[in-house]
């Protein structure tokens, strides 16, 4: 090892455990927020169709909105966060939320509901890169798979609080307007701690190295690559595609799980809505696991094959209408568990797939596929929904995570290759 990686290496090792455990707790709570607004509007859909009359179709339009904004707005953040630095576009995402809930309670009609899906999809959007770009720069070598393991399972904690929430209140106060106030409520809180501790957020004074090797002199001299260089990467594309289809089986459950479970099993809606929320937090539960396995496993394609693989048999049985209902429901939640097995090993094979200083523009385009998954999915499971294809819910989400195993599976080959050709 030379000076330089052995300086590197010792420098990793000196980070106290409390300063990393402070910036992973951090984007922790940040990214939960962001998926609690995901699904802001989602659990007041029986409350909106009361109120307004729309269908799943049409209330399936305003995920799509979110999704569009956010897909977008993510591929761009990523330019913007490498130029900028994360910590004020984190800022800016978490004000965006705010005006979003405000926006939600006060909605008359669906012009303004869209106008806050918009917000809210604007608030999401930089969430990937930013996280991303904050654990690489600011976490010791050593603690980046638990800081992906945390990261994934705060995400799937914000997905299980959401539906609680917002239905909770809802049924509490019995008005969704005051569960969205309180929705806004939430991310200012989140926002004034991120501010409190901003100090552990500033990506412009990373404290966590990589180990460099001597460059050759050409390297040295060699000009720098085009800032969409990136893009001509194949394994790029293919962790979009990955994302995209996978996003596209989570999709089904979170939002449409509950009424086709309602439909084919006769089981009320109060007790099927708590299926997304056991799936979420079964995924927090594997990712747990995926946070020490992501060290362990050579070919973390394989591990993310097996496990989505799992989730893709057990949400068919359940779309095959075999079980009974109480059976179905608990099937359906544990089906989560092998989707968070995968989370932290999808995460590093991005990681191992991103070429040196392109971190936050990696990270937004390819978590760009989760926002165009949702987005083409919401229309798609709502219009099955609308067609009484209840069934359909769950066989379309094991087929979709089968698709994601194959684009997991190339990706690997590539990263593989990529390492051969360095050794």
């Amino acid at each position: 090892m030379n000076a330089s990686s052995s300086s590197s290496a010792n420098g990793q090792d000196s980070i106290p455990l409390r300063q990393d455990a402070r910036t992973i707790g951090l984007i922790g709570l940040a990214h939960g927020s962001s998926h609690f607004f995901h699904l802001l509007l989602p659990p007041l859909f029986p409350w909106l169709i009361a109120d307004f009359g729309y269908s799943y179709s049409e209330l399936s339009v305003l995920l799509s909105v979110f999704f569009i904004v956010s897909g977008v707005g993510q591929a761009l953040a990523g330019f913007v966060v490498d130029r900028l630095g994360a910590r004020p576009i984190l800022f800016a995402s978490l004000t965006s939320f705010i005006v979003a809930g405000v926006i939600a309670s006060s909605a008359q009609g669906y012009a303004t509901l869209l106008l806050a899906s918009v917000f809210a999809g604007l608030g999401n959007a930089p969430f990937h890169p930013v996280d991303f770009t904050i654990l690489n720069k600011r976490v010791s070598a050593k603690r980046i798979g638990h800081a992906f393991s945390v990261h994934g399972i705060s995400g799937n904690l914000g997905w299980a609080l959401a539906p609680v929430f917002m239905a909770g209140i809802t049924a509490a106060t019995g008005s969704w307007r005051i569960a969205c106030l309180c929705g806004s409520a939430l991310a200012a809180v989140v926002l004034l701690i991120m501010v409190l501790n901003r100090d552990a957020l500033d990506d412009r004074k990373p404290v966590a190295q990589p180990a460099v090797a001597a460059k050759p002199a050409a390297a040295v001299h060699a000009q720098p690559e085009h800032a969409m260089a990136f893009l001509r990467l194949p394994s790029v594309w293919l962790c979009f595609s990955f994302f995209f289809w996978s996003t596209c089986a989570l999709s089904a459950i979170q939002s449409f799980a509950s009424p086709a479970l309602q439909a084919m099993y006769g089981l009320p809606l109060s007790l099927t809505a708590l299926v997304a929320t056991g799936y979420m937090l079964c995924g927090a539960t594997g990712m747990l696991l995926g946070g020490f396995l992501v060290g362990r496993v050579q070919r973390l394609e394989k591990l993310i094959a097996i496990s989505l693989l799992a989730s893709a048999l057990l949400l068919a049985l359940v779309g095959t209408g075999l079980l009974s209902g109480y059976v179905a429901m608990a099937v359906a939640a544990v089906a989560g568990l092998g989707t968070g097995i995968a989370g932290p090993s999808r995460d590093m094979l991005i990681k191992q797939a991103a070429p040196a200083g392109a971190t936050g523009r990696v990270y937004g385009t390819v978590y760009s596929g989760l926002d165009l998954g949702f987005c083409l999915a919401a229309p798609v499971f709502g219009a099955m929904l609308d067609a009484q294809m209840h069934g359909s819910v769950f066989l379309g989400s094991a087929t979709a995570l089968a698709l994601s195993v194959v684009s997991a599976a190339f990706v690997g080959q590539k990263v593989a290759a990529a390492k051969f050709a360095r050794a």
